[in-house]
This record gives C-alpha cells, sequence and structure tokens, in this order.
C-alpha cells in the first residue's frame, strides 16, 4: 500500500514538473503574434503621422486602432494583455515570439523595398554639361 502511495505521488509530482501548460484563455502563438504585430504597427502609426495632426488626440486615437485590431483578431484588449504578461513571465516563448515579429518586419521590408523603382543613371547624370 505505502509503495502504491509513494508510487502515485512520484507521478503526480513529475507531472506538475513539466511545462507550464498555457491554459485555454492565454492567446497561442501564432494568434498573439498576429495579434501583437498589428498592435506594434498601430502604435507606429499614431507615433508616426497621428502625434502629427494636431486636430487629433493621439492616445485616442491608438485606443481607437487597438479596438479595432482586436476585432479583426477575435479577442480583447484583457485577453492580450494577460497573454502578454503570460509570455513574459515565460523568456523562451516570448524570445521565439518577438523573433517571428522581427523577422516579419524584415521581409515586408525587404518586399517594400523590392517594389521602389530604382533610379536609371541618367535620372543621376546631369543633362547639360558646361
Amino acid at each position: 500500500m505505502i509503495k502504491r502511495s509513494i508510487f502515485f505521488l512520484m507521478i503526480v509530482l513529475f507531472a506538475s514538473c513539466g511545462k507550464n501548460k498555457m491554459s485555454s484563455d492565454i492567446l497561442k502563438p501564432d494568434k498573439m503574434q498576429a495579434v501583437f504585430w498589428d498592435i506594434l504597427r498601430a502604435d507606429a502609426f499614431t507615433e508616426d503621422f497621428q502625434k502629427k495632426d494636431s486636430t487629433k488626440n493621439a492616445n485616442e486615437e491608438n485606443v481607437k486602432l487597438q479596438k479595432q485590431v482586436f476585432l479583426i483578431h477575435n479577442t480583447s484588449r484583457e485577453q492580450f494583455y494577460k497573454s502578454y504578461d503570460y509570455y513574459k513571465q515565460q523568456p523562451d516563448l516570448m524570445k521565439t515570439l518577438l523573433d517571428s515579429i522581427i523577422n516579419k518586419a524584415n521581409r515586408e521590408r525587404s518586399q517594400i523595398q523590392l517594389r521602389k523603382p530604382l533610379k536609371k543613371i541618367t535620372d543621376t547624370v546631369p543633362t547639360t554639361v558646361k
């Protein structure tokens, strides 16, 4: 009887020492990446454009953009920030999340650079020489 109890206790201990399981109200990594990416883009838009527009309150506009992001991704502000707190407490998961966001930003930047037309050599040479 004691051997069974000890065996059962050891199984419970080993099971509880495993990785922290993500509860159902925490956004999964793929969804968290997508929401986080859009939140960052909304913040950048506010910083780059709306703060320069004196007719708008940048903080209010940012809140509106974030609400749109949460609607698009079918989540809530509370769930996003609860998930964000969870990921902050899991450095490996947060690093993976941030690395994937950085890679996405780099890919988008590269695609934008590829779309820009290259200057012709004749555009840089003066047309008249004295």
